[in-house]
């Protein structure tokens, strides 16, 4: 190699395209190289841009000081390269020709020594670019370099940490939702077919999504548009078997070897692995995939496995029994007590996402790593043993276990871990449900969903726990024999949750076909319906489904002999997850059609077991059975009390039913506080309006909360009979005008923001929200509440006249106006001048703009006129 071309060896790499995203980490690594830190390593995995991050941040940095920089390319060593190799290659990269007969050593700290005229020692920054397939010996030379040159900081990018006493790791995230599809708009437009219309930005988006923001596979993923349209290019995204991302390649020249393809660049990290290493992350294919978060996208980490998760399914049995069956050698084993430090070095390699909470550590493969393991594991199979459904297998029976255990046992003080486990666990959850549909074990996948569906809504849907219960319910038909007891738990539940979406005739058709296959003898069960009062040998799950019929569909008050029967038979059971549900329900039932004395009796027992039972969520359902009571046989403001309790919870915990529940049943209280007030001698019809108000805009919040959930209230019974009272009840109030405008108002607070329960806790108000906010958009104007002075102010400010100017005007002092003004902005609920003219009446727009003539006249400003709505 000639001099010259060594010397180019040490430049900066060649930008190809526009730097997208990263100023968080750009700002933080030049701070860092500014501050003379001595190590700086940038990690992530394989293509996810630490090295155009490191080439961005230095020509920046390098136009701040005029500091000498070197660039040493390690790609080109061999795996494994020890440190002599290392050193060789930074002294080819750094010393441009030397004929001092000095060690290349020597020669490399020389240059690295950088002094002024005085002697004192200056910066000098070395990238050492790709480190981890020469971790060890490069660790060897960096070590020494810093020791032997002061002023000297490194610049290292690498897939794990250099391992340096006094290292600063800057992890490179993926790119936020909005730069991806930046960067994926920028590389189809080299394609010259550009994403243009929003169903292009909403397919490209989705592309972006299953390249989890990485910006080599948005590349490759982009490139992909020069042979085939956007939905092909989301066919072959599937995340499974089926998935072709890993046969994707990208451009033959300027791209280096291990960059050319997804399949490449994992394969780089993948071949520097131990066996053990690859062992386990071949084995957590079986998991659902995980996502990167990037902070500019302000996501939740309700993603990943535990600890507990992946030993139970990846670890090896103690027996060899497993290992002999499938083949292994003992030396291919990854014994439970193994799996933890392995999964660690595999987290370092970053081929692991790791996601820590205040009080969890949780762990995922990303789509493309999943995809890449799941096709190794595949082909570690032999004629006897499939090796990918051996381990789905485990996987779908430990979370069968997890979830049919937790819910025979919910009231604990741990009810609360549980909630959080299952949104966690939720990817994995379904898909243990869908590889049960596929394996020939639907009977696993009903378990999963049966119990899903007999708890708080955390994640998902009505309709999507409905789906795989049915699907799961109806694959086990085939079966033989039948899993009957469980197919009837499922039916039951199938028509509990007819009921709460008030399609009763469905509901009914079930309980006939559960009380059918329960007691197949029609003579012993002819006369079931009209004697609810005997117990005619139903199971627990149809006694539950009989005694929910009654008080929802029927308003029967022997529905509460029914659930505590319910009760007693899922205790018997030792099924204490269905005995909760029973006592939650009938002191529901209680509240709505059992007589005062029942409801009070039933409902103060009920919350009394919850409290002293420690699970908060139990508590929680039961304020708001107890606040149902109240509102109709007591005191509603103590309900009011109760239901905020529960709200509050509901929110910490993310429970969208129970959120959605609280917010019916404080219209109720409210509506029946409106009906009190209403009929005193001495009644505020300010406050009584607000009142109505709030009920209104609770009516519109319900209805889009229920949307989201996938649940229609429809013939909800006494639910029903309620809300349609409280409506009634705010619309007699307000007129029909004003309750259909508030009502709207509801409907546009945002579902997934919590602003409707927000504002049933009092901590959002409609007249506060930002000016541009579709529910502020909507909102009457509360112009009519300016006096005749404050309305010719607020017209003149609207018109762009200057405190000082309409004081002027008026011949009014300064001080009066801001007074004015001060008034003005309260009572029209906004924050700036600006927002005035938002909510000038149609009939004064005319003024407004003649006084905004006047004002650029009286100003000679050229501003434009201002804009009315």
């Amino acid at each position: 190699m000639s001099a010259q071309r060594r010397a180019r060896t040490g430049d900066l790499p060649a930008a190809t395209d526009r730097f997208v995203g990263r100023d968080p980490e750009l700002d933080r690594v030049i701070e860092l190289l500014l501050s003379s830190t001595r190590l700086i390593t940038l990690i992530g995995p394989g293509g996810i841009g630490k090295t155009r991050l490191a080439t961005e941040a230095i020509r920046r940095f390098r136009k701040t000081r005029r500091t000498p920089v070197y660039w040493v390319r390690l790609a080109r060593l061999i795996k494994g390269s020890d440190a002599a190799a290392v050193e060789e290659e930074a002294a080819n990269a750094v010393v441009d020709t030397d004929f001092s007969g000095r060690s290349g050593w020597e020669a490399l700290v020389d240059r690295l020594t950088v002094t002024d005229e005085m002697g004192r020692i200056l910066q000098s920054v070395l990238v050492m670019d790709n480190c981890e397939h020469v971790l060890e010996g490069a660790g060897q030379v960096i070590a020494e370099l810093l020791e032997a040159v002061p002023g000297l900081t490194i610049l290292a990018t690498s897939r794990e940490a250099v391992g340096w006493v006094d290292e600063h790791v800057e992890a490179v995230p993926a790119l936020s939702q909005q730069q991806a599809l930046a960067l994926f708009r920028q590389r189809a437009a080299f394609t010259g077919r550009p994403v243009v219309d929003s169903d292009d930005v909403a397919k490209a988006t989705l592309i972006c999504r299953h390249m989890h923001n990485h910006p080599l596979y948005i590349r490759l993923a982009a490139a992909r548009l020069s042979r085939q349209p956007l939905a092909m290019i989301i066919q072959e995204l599937s995340g499974e078997v089926t998935d072709k991302r890993l046969r994707w390649q990208g451009p033959r020249v300027g791209a280096e070897p291990r960059h050319r393809g997804v399949g490449d660049a994992i394969a780089w990290s993948y071949n520097l692995c131990l066996d053990q290493e690859q062992l386990l992350l071949d084995r957590m294919s079986v998991f659902a995939a995980g996502y990167d978060t990037n902070p500019d996208d302000d996501s939740v980490a309700d993603v990943g496995v535990d600890l507990e998760a992946i030993e139970a399914v990846c670890a090896d049995a103690p027996s060899h029994e497993e290992d002999l069956a499938s083949g292994r050698s003992s030396s291919a084993r990854l014994p439970t007590e193994d799996v933890e430090g392995v999964l660690e070095r595999l987290v370092d390699q970053s081929l692991v996402t790791i996601h820590i909470t205040p009080t969890t550590v949780r762990y995922s493969l990303l789509e493309s790593v999943r995809v890449f393991a799941g096709q190794r594991l595949h082909e570690h199979s032999t004629r006897e043993v499939d090796e990918s459904k051996r381990f789905a297998r485990r996987h779908r029976r430990y979370y069968r276990e997890r979830i049919v255990a937790a819910q025979l046992d919910r009231s604990s003080p741990a009810g609360q871990g549980l909630l959080d486990w299952v949104r966690a666990s939720w990817d994995n959850l379904v898909r243990a449900i869908e590889t049960s549909l596929t394996s020939g074990e639907p009977t696993v996948g009903l378990e999963i969903s049966s119990s899903l569906i007999f708890m708080p809504i955390v994640k998902g849907s009505f309709r999507e726990m409905r789906r795989w219960t049915e699907r799961t319910l109806q694959a086990t038909r085939a079966l033989t024999p039948q899993p009957t007891d469980l197919q009837i738990k499922a039916m039951a539940m199938l028509g509990w949750q007819d009921l709460l979406r008030g399609k009763n005739n469905d509901a009914a058709h079930i309980l006939e076909e559960c009380v059918t296959a329960s007691i197949p003898d029609p003579q012993i069960r002819h006369d079931w319906r009209e004697t609810p009062e005997v117990d005619h040998g139903l199971p627990a799950p149809v006694e539950f489904l009989w005694a929910a019929e009654l008080s929802i569909a029927r308003r029967d008050r022997r529905a509460l002999t029914a659930f505590a029967r319910a009760r007693e038979k899922f205790h018997v059971l030792g099924d204490h997850g269905g005995e909760d549900r029973s006592s939650d329900v009938e002191a529901w039932a209680a509240g709505f059609v059992g007589s005062a004395e029942q409801a009070l009796r039933i409902t103060r027992r009920h919350l009394d077991g919850a409290t002293a039972s420690g699970a908060k969520w139990a508590q929680a359902w039961a304020e708001m059975a107890r606040a149902i009571t109240l509102t109709k046989h007591g005191n509603p403001i103590e309900a009011l009390a109760l239901g905020r309790s529960a709200l509050l919870y509901h929110l910490q915990a993310h429970d969208h039913w129970g959120g959605l529940w609280t917010v019916h049943i404080r219209m109720w209280s409210l509506a029946q506080i409106v009906s009190a007030t209403n009929t005193a001698a001495s009644t505020d019809r300010t406050e009584l309006g607000a009142l109505a108000t709030e009920i209104a805009q609770l009516a519109g919040g319900a209805a889009t909360l229920r949307a989201a959930l996938g649940f229609d209230k429809g013939d909800l019974g006494p639910y029903a009979d309620e809300t349609s009272k409280a409506i009634d009840v705010a619309r007699g109030v307000l007129g029909r005008d004003k309750f259909a405008t508030a009502q709207r108002q509801g409907s546009l607070l945002r579902s997934e923001l919590s602003e409707v329960q927000r504002l049933a806790l009092g901590t959002l108000s409609v007249d506060r929200l930002p000016m541009n906010h579709p529910a502020r958009r909507d909102s009457l104007s509360h112009w009519h509440e300016l006096s005749a002075a404050e309305q010719q102010v607020a017209t003149l400010a609207a018109a762009g006249w200057t405190n000082s100017a309409i004081a002027t005007r008026r011949g009014n002092s300064c001080k009066t106006i801001d007074a004015q003004m001060a008034a003005i902005f309260r009572k029209l609920a906004i924050t700036s001048r600006g927002d005035i003219i938002k909510l000038v009446p149609e009939d004064q727009t005319d003024r407004v703009r003649a006084e905004a003539a006047k004002q650029r006249l009286a100003t000679g400003e050229k501003r434009p006129r201002p804009r009315l709505r």
